[in-house]
């Protein structure tokens, strides 16, 4: 079994309360390797325990592991009995264990169909974890999301729920995530590069997350689920409601136009001190008050005068922390100060001389990082963002070079798109 590692999140990261996993691609992983589809089966069993382990080391108290789902009947007698017997397996193995970290097991799905020495260890597991609170691992095994709903629509019928009765409380009553205090799914996470959730905890899902992750599940490391629970943290959940961030009233054109003039600094009006420049940018950009935007400026202007002079990377990030702290307390987001700073650095330091996308690719998946941490958005969403200031980046090392006027008005072509990009995506 994979070697546990103990993972963790910067402080301040929004952990998801419950996330669901659908871990896909097991037989894929075995039949890639030249292996017996059973072998995958039980890299990803073993990997479950480590992701399990892991989810509760990050402070998630519901963890939902999608095993086995009502259609999975159809698979070979074979497959199904070594799988019923791993889950059994599981149970011997980890039971002591999750009772003694506090963990409560509980089986979703259908009871009927289930074999009759797994079903009795799932029931023991839940009855010996019952009185425990501190997590939840919840087990679905020959569970489907319609299904859920229509057992409980049978429940009701049975027990004599009448018509004016049935509302969203009282289905959810009859669930099988009935009485949790987390039943519905924050993040859902799917592996092996599928990008559907087939109907799992269909109900339980109305508002979640979802987080696709290429890597079949054997290889979703604690570090993978850390990197899909910082996603989540960056992102603004609306749940239908409002949500906006002020201060983003700016003219995308008139944004692009200032910043261009301070890569060029030929084209700052001349008798225009560097910093008075600066602040007419930050106040378009980020309507900050005169004052702010002047304290703002300095900082900046320091910082990113070190790519030209000796290239103190340290004193950068110092005074660019100091400038996010007045951006962050301005603007009302969530993001780190000190993270945004060392990331605002790598971006300048790898974008440097990069004249083809080709070279820029790390400085783009910098660019996605920043902007994610920065804007509170998922690095999907961010994606655009980052090409689009790469591709600006590339303009004006190329203009820089030597290799003509054109490039300058290639440069502020992408930065006008890149502004209307991020006020469409955060106003």
């Amino acid at each position: 079994m994979p070697k546990t590692v103990k993972v963790t999140v910067p402080r301040g990261t929004k952990v998801p309360d419950h996330i669901a996993i659908i871990p896909d691609g097991n037989r894929r992983w075995a039949r890639s390797r030249g292996l017996p589809t059973l072998m995958g089966h039980k890299k990803g069993f073993d990997r479950a325990v480590q992701v399990s382990r892991a989810a509760r080391d990050l402070g998630i108290h519901t963890v939902t592991l999608w095993g086995f789902s009502t259609e999975n009947w159809d698979r070979s007698r074979k497959e199904i009995g070594y799988l019923m017997k791993l889950y059994e397996k599981l149970i011997d193995d980890y039971l002591a264990e999750a009772d003694k970290d506090g963990v409560r097991i509980i089986h979703l799905g259908r009871k009927d169909r289930i074999p009759g020495f797994l079903l009795k260890k799932l029931l023991y597991a839940e009855e010996k974890t019952k009185d425990n609170n501190k997590y939840i691992m919840n087990i679905a095994i020959d569970y489907g999301g319609q299904d859920d709903i229509l057992r409980a629509v049978q429940k009701m019928v049975r027990a004599g729920v009448k018509e004016n009765e049935v509302d969203k409380t009282r289905l959810e009553y009859y669930l099988d995530t009935h009485g949790q205090p987390y039943p519905y799914v924050d993040l859902m996470i799917r592996t092996s590069g599928e990008q559907r959730t087939s109907g799992f905890l269909l109900w339980q899902s109305a508002y979640t997350e979802t987080y696709w992750v290429e890597s079949h599940f054997p290889d979703f490391t604690p570090d993978k689920l850390k990197e899909a629970v910082l996603d989540f943290s960056r992102r603004r959940r609306r749940f239908g409601g409002n949500d906006t961030v002020e201060h983003f009233d700016f003219k995308p054109e008139l944004v692009a136009n200032l910043e261009l003039a301070w890569w060029r600094l030929s084209k700052v009006p001349k008798g225009t001190r560097l910093r008075d420049y600066a602040v007419k940018h930050l106040r378009e950009q980020y309507h900050l008050s005169k004052e702010l935007a002047l304290k703002a400026a300095k900082h900046m202007v320091i910082a990113l005068a070190e790519e030209e002079n000796g290239k103190n990377w340290e004193n950068a990030k110092k005074e660019l922390k100091e400038f996010y702290k007045i951006i962050k307390g301005e603007l009302k987001l969530a993001f780190e100060p000190s993270l945004v700073a060392s990331l605002e650095v790598q971006l300048i330091r790898e974008s440097a001389d990069k004249n083809d996308i080709r070279m820029a690719s790390e400085a783009e998946e910098t660019a996605k990082n920043l902007y994610a941490e920065v804007y509170r958005l998922s690095l999907l969403q961010a994606a655009k963002l980052a090409h689009l200031r790469v591709m600006a980046n590339i303009e004006r090392n190329l203009a820089e070079s030597g290799a003509g006027e054109t490039h300058w008005v290639k440069a502020e072509d992408y930065l006008e798109k890149f502004y209307k990009a991020l006020k469409e995506r955060v106003a």
